[in-house]
């Protein structure tokens, strides 16, 4: 399969315990974030070589960041240490009727502020058969725009698979000068797959899809392949949240010849949503890279966007039998 590189920032997240409000209590529960780290400590807890490319601090934050990569089984070879501070973000958990609220502290991060020549592909991109990359790192700014786009270039131009998920954050390309559709553009354009639905697909092409359910991904997927030719699949999940607790979600790929469409479940008990959609990712990406068919694969992502919604933090840290004794018809106890 080759080794897997994933290439963005890393954060780390602070909640507060159990379903309170933010510094309700003194206390916050700290795990170590960042979407595609979630990416590539899930394969690797999967059993995949995968790796991540990123910048931390040189202090206790990023030292503590580093070490819990490192105990999820991810190379960390390409892990600079950078002069800066660590990227936060504060994730006040829903309850109810009351939705999950999140705050950035992300600006001018190590990663952030890292230069486009930090990023030696050439050594990078040394025996990687797969890149993965998110939305997220080009809307840290003009210049983390420019470090994805070199990215993608250099390992389009080495003949590496990429996969990219949309990830698109409203506030982040906000608060700079940016055109978060024509920089999107050019990374989706070197893509193989896509991870996002219709409303990021219209973003991409500014135009809106009418209709509703399977018609209107079908019709945003056709016209997603027509327009980016190197697009040979697209994933998406479809979430229908009733309270906090208690949401439906199905998963569906798309390719320029067909679909695979996955059964609704209900999810009841959320623990934590965040960093669920990275487990989609994953679980995707898992059974694609060991060779699988696209039914196997919105399977696969379902299994494990429905295990992360039953773990606090933002990690999947599923194992391969995890994923395999996964079922929707009972949670009784093993023994």
């Amino acid at each position: 399969m080759g080794r897997f590189l994933a290439f963005g920032e890393v954060m780390l997240r602070l909640s507060p315990p159990g379903r309170q409000l933010l510094l309700q209590t003194p206390g916050l529960d700290v795990w170590t974030a960042g979407a595609e780290a979630n990416v590539a400590s899930a394969l690797a807890m999967l059993g995949h070589d995968a790796a991540l490319a990123t910048a931390l601090p040189e202090n206790a934050l990023g030292d503590a960041a580093l070490r819990s990569l490192r105990a999820l089984g991810v190379d960390c070879r390409h892990i600079q240490r950078l002069p800066g501070r660590m990227g936060l973000y504060f994730v006040t958990p829903g309850a109810g009727m009351r939705p999950t609220d999140v705050i950035y502290d992300r600006a001018h991060s190590a990663f952030a502020e890292a230069a486009v020549e930090a990023w030696d592909w050439d050594n990078l991109l040394d025996g990687v058969a797969h890149l993965h990359l998110s939305g997220i790192t080009p809307a840290l700014g003009p210049v983390p725009a420019k470090a994805a786009l070199a990215a993608v270039e250099a390992a389009s131009q080495r003949g590496i698979r990429i996969s990219f998920d949309g990830n698109y954050r409203a506030r982040l390309w906000e608060s700079w000068d940016s055109d978060p559709r024509s920089i999107l553009t050019l990374l989706v354009q070197r893509a193989h797959i896509l991870f996002g639905n219709h409303r990021d697909i219209a973003l991409l092409l500014d135009r809106d899809f009418g209709g509703e359910g399977e018609a209107r991904r079908r019709a945003s997927a056709r016209a997603a392949f027509e327009a980016f030719p190197n697009l040979e699949v697209i994933a998406s999940t479809a979430r229908q949240v009733i309270d906090s607790d208690h949401h439906h979600l199905s998963a569906r790929i798309d390719t320029p010849d067909g679909h695979a469409q996955s059964e609704e479940i209900a999810l009841s008990g959320i623990v934590d949503r965040i960093g669920a959609g990275d487990a989609f990712a994953s679980g995707v990406l898992d059974a694609l890279l060991n060779g699988r068919s696209i039914e196997a694969a919105a399977a696969n992502g379902l299994a494990l966007t429905a295990l992360k919604h039953s773990l606090p933090g933002d990690a999947s840290l599923f194992t391969r039998r995890d994923l395999e004794s996964f079922s929707i018809a009972g949670v009784d106890v093993r023994r």
